[in-house]
């Protein structure tokens, strides 16, 4: 049944409103119409069957007939920082980290970033990257949909990052297997701290970099013996990390 993400107090009331790029999608991409199911949720983990009752121009009313509270999130909570990357790649790397249940991605600018960002482009990246997020979140069945924040520097996030946290940094010039990083006597510790995992670009991140991130409890991890593309290296990191400690166990 397809999904569509609407305000909360539609579905609490029972009558909730499809607007927007969601009812373009419904009408000109779908073709549904009145009497057809649909499942609304409100990026919250609130979620709600029902029914088309009206389809106008600007909008569709759909009449919710029952409601639950799903918890189909990740017991972590994982951040990937992602060095930005060329082309569609950023595009699948949001996607699939959305899949594999991260709670937000912050873009990275470093030294070896190619993709530059300027004035409103950062703004307007953004946008489209949270509706990649979305629209992978429905997809997958996710109650929640990950938020996507603004492009930052190496500087901009470590002054941002909490105090208590796992902060792993896979780096192709050497570090400690994500095994042995793990602190097995720390597991409920863990799983109340947000853990980070940052990715850098093609050509990855340089030792200055590499420095002030393990000057601020960073820890330089290796995903094995071959190196990994950009939109690769996070997709493993956030799995090897689920299945250690998240819902992949």
């Amino acid at each position: 049944m397809h999904r569509f993400i609407v305000a909360s107090e539609g579905i609490e009331k029972g009558l909730a409103v499809i607007q927007g790029e969601e009812l373009q999608h419904l009408t000109r991409v779908l073709r549904m119409t009145v009497g057809d199911a649909v499942i609304v949720f409100d990026g919250q983990g609130l979620e709600g069957h029902g029914t088309i009752i009206e389809l106008e121009k600007n909008e569709a009313l759909v009449s919710i007939t029952s409601t639950s509270f799903f918890n189909r999130e990740s017991p972590l909570d994982i951040w990937l920082v992602q060095g930005l990357a060329k082309g569609e790649k950023m595009d699948y790397i949001i996607q699939k980290a959305t899949e594999l249940g991260v709670r937000g991605i912050v873009p990275l600018e470093t030294k070896r970033t190619v993709l530059k960002l300027e004035g409103k482009k950062k703004e307007e990246k953004r946008i489209r990257w949270q509706r990649i997020a979305q629209e992978a979140a429905k997809q997958c069945g996710r109650t929640c949909v990950p938020t996507v924040l603004p492009c930052s520097k190496i500087m901009e996030l470590i002054e941002v990052l909490p105090v208590n946290k796992q902060l792993f940094v896979p780096w192709e010039q050497g570090g400690v297997s994500l095994k042995t990083a793990w602190n097995t006597d720390k597991r409920d510790e863990i799983l109340k701290e947000p853990i980070y995992v940052v990715i850098g670009p093609e050509g990855g991140l340089d030792e200055d970099e590499v420095s002030r991130l393990s000057k601020v409890g960073g820890i330089p991890v290796t995903l094995g013996p071959r190196i990994l593309r950009t939109e690769t290296a996070g997709v493993v990191a956030i799995t090897a990390i689920m299945y250690q400690w998240g819902d992949l166990e």
